[in-house]
């Protein structure tokens, strides 16, 4: 998907989904809903962990002619940030906010960097275009988990 169409389905996604959380009760969202125990308060929390580290991913490669970044790691970043204590509302509202803000620098991404390569810890290089459609396609697996938007396969 080009840019342009990508930003546009990333706000769909989110003002959808964020009608959809705000009608989950603060104690509900604390309530583990996923193997493992996760709650949909983990969930957003490691959802705006997404859109922060691939705010940066998106911002450096636009301006390099490669990019490595290290891995991520999800359950320390899980345990040091301890989203289930934080404030539901919060943790939506952030989220809902942060990727409107992602639509915006995705639709503004250089088409001449688009096949820049990424290197993300161990794993074999990608492109900026991969990263981004990879980024909505993340997303929207995840919201599914937490009953924001039907499963995507």
């Amino acid at each position: 998907m080009e840019t342009v169409a990508l930003s546009a389905e990333l706000l769909r996604v989110v003002n959808s989904a964020e009608q959809i959380l705000r009608r989950v009760s603060a104690e509900e969202s604390k309530v583990p809903i996923l193997a493992g125990g996760w709650s949909r308060r983990q969930v957003m929390g490691h959802l705006i962990d997404s859109a922060s580290n691939n705010h940066q991913r998106f911002v450096r490669a636009s301006l390099a002619d490669s990019l490595e970044f290290p891995a991520y790691d999800q359950n320390g970043w899980a345990r040091v940030q301890c989203a289930e204590e934080a404030d539901w509302f919060l943790l939506v509202a952030l989220w809902a906010n942060y990727n409107r803000y992602l639509t915006h620098v995705i639709a503004h991404l250089p088409l001449a960097k688009l096949e820049v390569p990424i290197r993300i810890g161990q794993s074999e290089p990608v492109t900026l275009r991969f990263l981004a459609n990879d980024y909505l396609r993340h997303l929207v697996h995840h919201l599914g988990q937490i009953g924001a938007v039907p499963m995507a396969e």
